[in-house]
C-alpha cells in the first residue's frame, strides 16, 4: 500500500462522514413520501428523492469499488413503459431500491463508525502509526459492508437471470412464429402461385402443340419466364432464412454484399471471427441489415459505416451514419426487433442519435467459437 492510497482512503472516510447527514435526510424523506404516496402527495417527492438516493448510493458504490479493487455494480431495473407511475412501480418492485434503504438504515451507523475511526486515527500524532497500518483494514471492512448492501446477492442475481431468460425465450418463440408465418406467406403468394400458373401453362401448351405449334411455343416461352421468376422467389425466401454468402464467406463479406445493394455508400471495416457460431452470426447479420435499412429509409445521410471488432468472447458491431439523427428505439418496431433478436444471445444494443447526427448503433454479442466451415451451404443457390 502506498502513502497516496492511504491518503485517498482517508479522504473517502472524511467525505463519507460529511454525507451522513444528507443520507439520513434522504432516508426520512423516502419513508415519509412512500407513506404519503397513498394520498398522491408523496408521488412528486419520490420522483426527486429516489434519484437523489440512488445518486448518493452510487457515490459510495464507486468509493467501495475503488477501495476493494473490484466493481460494485448497480443493477437497477428499467421501466417497461414510459410514465411517472411506471417508473415508481418499477422502483418499488426493484430489490435494489430496498437494499438502498436498508443500507441507509443499517449500514450507515456502522459505516459512520468506521469512517470516524479513520479520521480519529489520522488527526492525532500519537495514533499516526495505528493509522498507517490500520486505515486499509478499516476502509476495506467498511467497503465490504457497502458492497454487501449495495450489490445483488447470488439468489437475486439468479432470479433476475431466470426472468431475463424467460422473457428472451418468449420473445424468441414469438419471433420464430412470425418468421414461419412470413415464409409461409412468401411461398404462398410468390413461388407457389407462380408454380401453379406454370403447371397450367404447360398443360395448355401440351394440348396446343399439335393444333397450334406457334401458340404452344409462346406458352412454353412464358412458362420459362414463370419458372425463372419462381426460382427468384425461392432464392429470396432462402436469403431471408440464411443468406448463402453468410455461410460461405463469413459475416464481413455478407455485410459487404448487403451494402452493395443500398443507395447510401457504406464502408465496412474491421474483422469478425471466422468461426462464429451460425446462430450468432445470423442474428448479427440480420440486425445489421435492419440498421442499414433504417439508414437508407430515414437517415437522409450521405454515407454510412459498419465497424467490426472482436475481443475474447465478445463481438462488437457499430453501425453509424452522418444523417439527421434523432433516432428513437422506442418509436418503431424495427429497432425493438433488433434488440429482441440480440437478447436471445445475451446481446445488447445502444443507440446514440443526437439531433443533427451522427447516429451510432452499438451492438455487443457474446460469442463462442464453433467448428470451422468445411463445406459451402448452398453452392449456386
Amino acid at each position: 500500500m502506498t502513502n497516496a492510497g492511504r491518503l485517498r482512503m482517508t479522504g473517502y472516510a472524511a467525505l463519507q462522514v460529511l454525507l451522513c447527514v444528507p443520507a439520513l435526510v434522504l432516508f426520512i424523506v423516502d419513508v415519509v413520501a412512500s407513506v404519503l404516496a397513498v394520498v398522491v402527495i408523496g408521488i412528486p417527492i419520490l420522483m426527486v428523492s429516489i434519484p437523489a438516493t440512488r445518486w448518493l448510493v452510487g457515490v459510495h458504490r464507486r468509493w467501495a469499488a475503488e477501495v476493494l479493487g473490484s466493481p460494485v455494480p448497480a443493477t437497477y431495473r428499467s421501466p417497461d413503459r414510459p410514465g411517472v407511475m411506471a417508473r415508481l412501480q418499477t422502483a418499488a418492485a426493484d430489490p435494489m431500491t430496498w437494499r438502498d434503504l436498508g443500507w441507509l438504515l443499517a449500514a450507515m451507523p456502522l459505516a459512520l463508525t468506521a469512517s470516524l475511526l479513520v479520521i480519529v486515527m489520522f488527526v492525532p500524532v500519537v495514533t499516526g502509526i495505528i493509522w498507517w497500518y490500520g486505515v486499509g483494514h478499516v476502509m476495506v471492512a467498511r467497503s465490504r459492508i457497502d458492497r454487501w448492501f449495495l450489490s445483488l446477492g447470488t439468489t437475486e442475481r439468479l432470479e433476475q437471470r431466470v426472468e431475463a431468460l424467460t422473457e428472451t425465450r418468449n420473445q424468441t418463440l414469438d419471433h420464430a412464429a412470425a418468421e414461419l408465418r412470413r415464409i409461409e406467406r412468401d411461398l404462398h403468394d410468390g413461388a407457389q402461385a407462380r408454380l401453379a400458373g406454370l403447371g397450367m401453362t404447360l398443360g395448355m401448351a401440351a394440348e396446343m402443340v399439335d393444333r397450334d405449334p406457334e401458340t404452344a411455343r409462346q406458352m412454353l416461352a412464358e412458362a420459362r419466364q414463370t419458372s425463372s421468376a419462381a426460382l427468384g422467389d425461392l432464392r429470396d425466401v432462402v436469403h431471408g432464412i440464411h443468406p448463402p454468402v453468410l455461410a460461405d464467406r463469413g459475416l464481413k463479406a455478407a455485410i459487404e454484399a448487403l451494402a452493395l445493394d443500398l443507395a447510401v455508400p457504406i464502408e465496412v471495416t474491421g474483422e469478425a471471427p471466422h468461426d462464429l457460431a451460425p446462430p450468432v452470426e445470423s442474428a448479427v447479420y440480420f440486425t445489421v441489415a435492419e440498421c442499414l435499412a433504417n439508414v437508407a429509409k430515414h437517415a437522409a445521410g450521405t454515407r454510412a459505416w459498419v465497424e467490426l471488432a472482436s475481443t475474447t468472447g465478445l463481438l462488437t458491431v457499430v453501425v453509424g451514419d452522418d444523417g439527421r439523427g434523432g433516432a428513437d428505439p422506442s418509436s418503431g418496431t424495427g429497432m425493438r426487433g433488433v434488440a429482441r433478436r440480440l437478447a436471445a444471445f445475451d446481446g445488447t444494443m445502444r443507440v446514440s442519435s443526437p439531433a443533427g447526427g451522427p447516429t451510432l448503433v452499438t451492438l455487443e454479442v457474446p460469442c463462442d467459437s464453433s467448428s470451422p466451415r468445411t463445406t459451402p451451404s448452398s453452392g449456386t443457390a
